[in-house]
């Protein structure tokens, strides 16, 4: 029994380091600015911790064995009246009050300077953004079970692969398709939630060239084992060329090649886009990719002018079959369609949120 107990101990060690062998601490050594200052928030917020729980720890100790049973000498007395010592009052109290005192100012100035919907003000520790810097706008869309990244200013589109100058400021603009998701890339910054029907922003800037891996880090079905994708971090040129061989791809992403991508899929391979239909991320953001549905955005503007009054009584559409069997509708329901308001300066009709039909 003692042989086989040796045994099981010499087997646990190296079984222990094969496990931690697979650990990887990237959010300990991250390569974008954002996500070095929370590393460094988690750090300071530990030691502060740890200033209490190191000493509490060690007198728990102390006190057990300085008051142990089998202790005879004469200062560690039996004392079975004692119940007050202003000395460790002020020790029990001060210490811990002092350490909150310390994480509440740490926690003020972090939430507000790592606000993800403020723009970054710094390359690095060291570098400041220089006045007028442009960043670089990236649409994201949560799909089932892949994603989708739009780049307006390059009029490209990719699906499980981005990629972004390395020290140029990233500004993302992020929603998805059907179910709440979460984006997140751990070497550039925190996670931050995709939800239909509403945008979130995340402001970044990766320091590092390199190939990081992004996922998605709420359960959403069947298919988010899988939900990953490479954030490929370039030189200027390098991600130049990479835009370069998008376009080269020749593919381009209208509405109904959304609709069909849209559609649940796993372990989605890469694709490249070489143009984007003008408007596609708004109407995926307000729901009416569609070309027979209202956009959200077009409905709250009525609601806030008061409604459509007598009007919308016969200005009704419904889905087609191929859009209910997509969304899973049962029943042909019918629902006020498009409005056209005043014109614009330039004769053409616009919808009531002021977008032109």
């Amino acid at each position: 029994m003692r042989m086989s107990m040796k045994m099981l101990r010499g087997l646990l060690v190296p079984a222990l380091a094969l496990l931690l062998s697979g650990c990887d601490a990237v959010l300990l050594s991250p390569s974008g600015d954002i996500a070095r200052q929370q590393r460094d928030l988690i750090i300071i917020s530990v030691v502060l911790m740890l200033i209490i729980i190191v000493p509490v720890i060690a007198m728990i100790l102390a006190f057990a064995w300085k008051y142990r049973e089998s202790n005879k000498a004469a200062h560690a007395e039996y004392a079975p009246d004692w119940n007050h010592s202003t000395v460790l009052e002020l020790l029990i109290w001060s210490a811990p009050l002092l350490i909150i005192i310390a994480l509440g100012a740490v926690t003020w100035t972090s939430t507000h300077k790592l606000d993800p919907y403020r723009p970054v003000d710094q390359i690095d520790h060291a570098r400041a953004l220089a006045p007028n810097t442009k960043p670089l706008v990236v649409e994201v869309v949560a799909l089932d079970w892949k994603w989708l990244f739009l780049y307006p200013e390059q009029g490209i589109a990719t699906v499980n692969e981005m990629a972004a100058p390395v020290d140029r400021p990233i500004e993302f603009h992020i929603t998805a398709s059907t179910v709440m998701n979460a984006f997140f890339v751990p070497s550039l910054a925190g996670m931050i939630y995709a939800m239909p029907g509403m945008e979130t922003k995340l402001n970044a800037v990766m320091n590092k060239t390199g190939d990081f891996e992004g996922i998605s880090a709420n359960y959403s079905g069947a298919g988010f084992s899988d939900m990953r994708f490479r954030f490929h971090s370039l030189s200027d040129a390098d991600f130049q060329a990479w835009v370069a061989k998008a376009k080269a791809s020749g593919t381009a992403l209208g509405r109904e090649d959304y609709l069909k991508l849209e559609q649940p899929s796993e372990k989605e391979p890469v694709h490249y886009y070489a143009s984007v239909a003008p408007g596609l991320y708004n109407a995926i953001l307000n729901r009416c990719v569609e070309s027979n549905r209202m956009c959200m955005s077009d409905m709250m503007a009525l609601d806030a002018q008061g409604g459509q009054g007598i009007v919308g009584t016969y200005n009704v559409t419904s889905l087609d079959a191929a859009t209910r069997a997509r969304v899973g509708m049962a029943d042909d329901k019918r629902y006020v369609g498009a409005l056209c308001a005043a014109n614009s300066a330039g004769g053409q009709p616009m919808t009531p949120a002021g977008r032109p039909l």
